[in-house]
C-alpha cells in the first residue's frame, strides 16, 4: 500500500500549469511539515515535501491556497526520473495528492486572501423531503 497523509504549511504560492497537448491542469507546491522533535539548538526542524495536484483539484488549489496556509494532503508517494540538460539522470520523489483539505489561514497577514470555508452553503440537509404524518401506513 502506498498512502501518505501530511499536515503542513505552503512555503510559497502554488504554481498552476497545463500539460502540453491535452491541457490538463497541474499545480505544484512545497509543504513544510514540522518534525516531532527539536535539533541540538532547541529549534524545531521541518521537512519540505513537493506536492503535485492534478485536474480540477489542481485549479481549486491554485485559486484558493496561498503561502503560509495550513493544509492536510493525502495521496501517494511517487519517484520519477529524467535526463537533465547535462545528460545526467535526475531523480525526484514527490506526493501525488488525491485530497487537499484547507485547514487554516496563512500564517502571515500579507500572504494574500485567505480561503473561506463554504461548509454553510449546503443548505438544509432534509430539504426536499416530506414529513410523515403517520407511521401506521409504513410497510415495515
Amino acid at each position: 500500500m502506498n498512502k501518505v497523509i501530511l499536515i503542513g504549511r505552503l512555503t510559497k504560492d502554488p504554481e498552476l500549469r497545463f500539460t502540453a497537448g491535452s491541457g490538463v491542469a497541474v499545480t505544484t507546491f512545497t509543504l513544510a511539515v514540522d518534525r516531532n522533535f527539536s535539533n541540538q539548538q532547541g529549534e524545531r526542524t521541518a521537512d519540505f515535501i513537493p506536492i503535485v495536484v492534478w485536474r480540477k483539484l489542481a485549479e481549486v488549489c491554485a485559486n484558493n491556497l496561498t503561502k503560509g496556509q495550513q493544509v492536510a494532503v493525502s495521496g501517494r508517494i511517487q519517484t520519477r526520473s529524467w535526463d537533465g540538460n547535462d545528460g545526467k539522470r535526475r531523480w525526484t520523489t514527490e506526493v501525488i495528492a488525491d485530497e487537499v483539505k484547507f485547514l487554516g489561514k496563512p500564517s502571515s497577514s500579507s500572504a494574500g486572501t485567505p480561503y473561506e470555508s463554504k461548509e454553510d452553503e449546503g443548505g438544509d440537509l432534509f430539504e426536499g423531503f416530506m414529513p410523515i404524518d403517520s407511521e401506521d401506513d409504513l410497510p415495515f
